[in-house]
C-alpha cells in the first residue's frame, strides 16, 4: 500500500519542549491509526504537523498528489454568519440532493444534526454543537484520509457507537486523537504513542496497545534486575579474588505469567456491599413518586427510584435527555415537582459537576488538595493529598503550579482530588472522563474499582461504565429511568429499535393521524401516565422481592412463596409493557 503522508525526521518545539524529536512515520492508504499519549504530550501537535495546519521546524512533510484531506482538531473553526446547512451539506443544492445519498443523511442523523436546525447559525451554537457541525461537514466529503482531534468528546455512548461503525465502513485512511478506549479499540488497527518526543508505533488498538506497553515494562525490569544482579556478582568477584569463577544463571520467562503475576484480583462486589452498608445503612438516596421537567419537556414522571448501599449505577442516555439534571435531582441540588427526595442519615455525598467554578485560584495545586484534607482512605488503602495528587496526574513538580495557570484537564483532575479527599460515601460524577488522557483514566479506574460507596455514573465513556459500573439505568425520554440487564449493548439495542419506529410511523397513510380526535389523545396520554407509574410500582415491588430472596436463603418455604410472586410481578410488568407500547404507538 502507497503512503498518503510522509513524515521525515520532523521536529517541532514550543518554547524549550521538544514535542516532536526526529519523527518519522507514513500513513497508509485504508490504515486506520490511534494516537494516545499525556496531555500536552504532542498529539494535537503530530496532527497539525501531519495534516499541514503546523509547519515543521525542520525535517520534511510531504503528501501524494491531489490528497483528499479533511481535518477536524479542536482548533477548527466555522465560516463566519453561515448557517448549519451552509457547513454540513455546501457540497448540495436542494434538499432532495442530500437527502437521495443514504451516506450524508446517515452522518446528518447519526450526529444528530437535524436535532441542532439546518438554518441554525453557527455564530449560536454552543461548543459540542460546533464540534458536532464541523466532524460532519468533514464526512459528507469524498475522503482519502480524515484526521481527528478527541472527535467523541461531546457525542453520546450511541454517537461515538455510530461513529465507529462509519468509519469502518468506509475505506478511508484515519489518524483519530483519542482517550475512548472502547472507540481507539474497535477503530484502530495500528497505534501511535506520542510521548517524549519520539512516536513508538504499535499493532491493534487499545489492548494490544496496553499489552505492548506492559510487555515492555516487563523487558525493562528484567534488564534492570540482570544489571543490578551483575552488579552484585562483581562485587563479589572482586572480593573473591581472579581465581573465582561463577556460571551464567539460565532464565526461562513465562511473558504471560509474567504479565499477570501481580494483576490485583476482581472487585469484590459482594464484600464492598457488605462495607458500604456498615457505612451507609439501608437507606442511600431513594426518589418516591418524583417528577421534573425542563420547560414543556417532562424528564421524570412520578419516578420511584431507590438506590442502596453499595449499588454501583450507570446512567445513560442521549444527549439533552436530562442525566445532569437527574444527578442533580439525585445530589439535592433541584427539588422534585411531585413526590419527594430521600437521603440517608449518614450519607456523605460528592457530586463532580461539570462546570469548574468551586476551585480556589488563589492556592497551588497541593495547598487546593490538602485544604479538604491531609489523608485519605479508600477501603484498605492509605494515601497523602501529594500521593494522591500523583495518582491523578499532578507529578511531585505539577503540584506547586497556581490553580489559575491550570489547563482544563487539570483543572478536571484537581476538582476530582479535591472530591475524593473529602472520603465521600456516595459520590454522583457527571463525564469525569472529560479532558483525561488514558494514563490518568486508568488511575481514576482504578481509585473507583475498589471505591466502598455508592456511586452513579453519567459518562459517554462506555469502558469506563462497564468497568466500575455494576448496573446500567437510561433515560430513554419516557419520563422513566430504565434499568438495562444487558448493559450498554441493551441500550443501543434498543435505541435503534426506537429509531426505526417512527419511520414505520411515518409510511402509515397520513388520514390516520387526522382521524384521531382531541379526546382520544388525551386519553390515550392519561393512559401512558397511568402505566408508566404502574411499572414504576411493579419495578419497586420486583426490587423489594428480589431482596426478600436474599434474605431468606435459608428457609425453603419462604423462598418458595417469595419466588411464586416474583414471578407473578414479572408477567404483570411484561403484560404492562405490551400495553405501554401499543399505547405509545397510536400517539406516535
Amino acid at each position: 500500500m502507497a503512503n498518503l503522508v510522509n513524515l521525515e525526521s520532523v521536529s517541532k518545539s514550543y518554547g524549550v519542549k521538544p514535542l516532536l524529536d526526529k519523527v518519522s512515520l507514513g500513513v497508509a492508504e485504508g490504515q486506520r491509526i490511534g494516537v494516545v499519549g499525556l496531555n500536552g504530550g504532542g498529539k494535537t501537535t503530530l496532527l497539525e504537523v501531519l495534516s499541514g495546519l503546523s509547519e515543521p521546524d525542520s525535517g520534511r512533510v510531504s503528501q501524494v498528489r491531489d490528497l483528499r484531506m479533511a481535518v477536524v482538531t479542536q482548533r477548527t473553526e466555522l465560516r463566519p454568519g453561515s448557517t448549519v446547512a451552509d457547513v454540513v451539506l455546501q457540497r448540495y443544492g436542494a434538499e432532495h440532493e442530500w437527502a437521495a445519498d443514504p451516506r450524508v443523511r446517515s452522518i446528518v442523523d447519526g450526529l444528530e444534526i437535524t436535532a441542532i436546525g439546518l438554518d441554525t447559525a453557527t455564530a449560536n451554537l454552543s461548543g459540542g454543537e460546533r464540534r458536532r457541525v464541523a466532524l460532519a461537514a468533514a464526512l459528507t466529503g469524498e475522503l482519502d484520509l480524515v484526521v481527528l482531534d478527541e472527535p467523541t468528546n461531546h457525542l453520546d455512548v450511541e454517537g461515538v457507537r455510530w461513529l465507529a461503525d462509519h468509519l469502518l465502513g468506509r475505506r478511508i485512511a484515519v489518524v483519530v486523537v483519542t482517550h475512548d478506549r472502547w472507540f481507539l479499540d474497535t477503530v484502530a488497527s495500528v497505534t501511535w504513542e506520542v510521548a517524549n518526543g519520539r512516536v513508538e508505533q504499535y499493532e491493534g488498538g487499545y489492548a494490544d496497545w496496553i499489552f505492548a506497553r506492559a510487555e515492555r515494562a516487563r523487558l525493562a525490569a528484567t534488564a534492570e534486575e540482570k544489571r543490578q544482579n551483575l552488579a552484585r556478582k562483581e562485587l563479589a568477584w572482586l572480593r573473591r579474588g581472579p581465581q573465582a569463577r561463577s556460571s551464567k544463571p539460565r532464565y526461562r520467562v513465562e511473558a504471560a505469567e509474567a504479565l499477570i503475576a501481580d494483576v490485583p484480583p476482581p472487585r469484590d462486589s459482594v464484600e464492598l456491599q457488605a462495607f458500604a452498608k456498615r457505612r451507609l445503612g439501608k437507606t442511600v438516596l431513594e426518589l418516591e413518586d418524583a417528577s421534573i421537567s425542563v420547560g414543556e419537556r417532562t424528564l421524570l414522571d412520578h419516578v420511584t427510584w431507590r438506590i442502596g448501599p453499595g449499588d454501583r449505577i450507570g446512567l445513560v442516555g442521549v444527549n439533552g435527555s436530562g442525566k445532569t439534571t437527574v444527578l442533580k435531582l439525585l445530589g439535592g441540588d433541584l427539588a422534585t415537582e411531585t413526590g419527594r427526595r430521600i437521603e440517608g442519615k449518614t450519607v456523605a455525598l460528592a457530586h463532580l459537576r461539570q462546570e469548574l467554578d468551586d476551585l480556589p485560584g488563589d492556592l497551588r495545586v497541593l495547598q487546593a488538595i490538602e485544604q479538604v484534607a491531609g489523608r485519605v482512605v479508600f477501603g484498605k488503602q492509605e494515601m497523602t493529598a501529594s500521593q494522591l495528587g500523583e495518582k491523578l496526574g499532578f507529578p511531585a513538580a505539577r503540584q506547586w503550579t497556581p490553580v489559575g495557570d491550570l489547563s482544563g484537564g487539570e483543572r478536571r483532575r484537581l476538582q476530582l482530588c479535591r472530591l475524593l479527599m473529602a472520603e465521600p460515601n456516595v459520590l454522583l460524577l457527571d463525564e469525569p472522563t472529560n479532558d483525561l488522557d488514558i494514563d490518568t483514566l486508568q488511575q481514576l479506574e482504578d481509585l473507583l474499582d475498589g471505591w466502598p460507596g455508592t456511586m452513579v455514573v453519567v459518562s459517554h465513556d462506555r469502558y469506563l461504565v462497564e468497568r466500575v459500573c455494576d448496573a446500567t439505568y437510561a433515560l430513554f425520554g419516557d419520563g422513566r429511568v430504565t434499568h438495562l440487564p444487558g448493559g450498554i449493548e441493551e441500550y443501543l439495542q434498543r435505541r435503534a429499535s426506537v429509531r426505526e419506529t417512527p419511520r414505520r410511523v411515518a409510511a402509515a397513510p397520513e388520514k390516520a393521524e387526522a382521524k384521531r380526535s382531541a379526546a382520544e389523545i388525551r386519553a390515550a396520554q392519561k393512559e401512558l401516565g397511568r402505566l408508566e407509574r404502574k411499572l414504576d410500582q411493579l419495578s419497586a415491588r420486583e426490587e423489594k422481592l428480589h431482596a426478600a430472596l436474599a434474605e431468606a436463603a435459608t428457609d425453603p418455604a419462604r423462598l418458595i412463596e417469595l419466588n411464586t410472586e416474583l414471578k407473578a410481578v414479572l408477567v404483570e410488568q411484561d403484560e404492562v409493557e405490551a400495553r405501554w407500547l401499543e399505547t405509545s404507538e397510536t400517539l406516535e
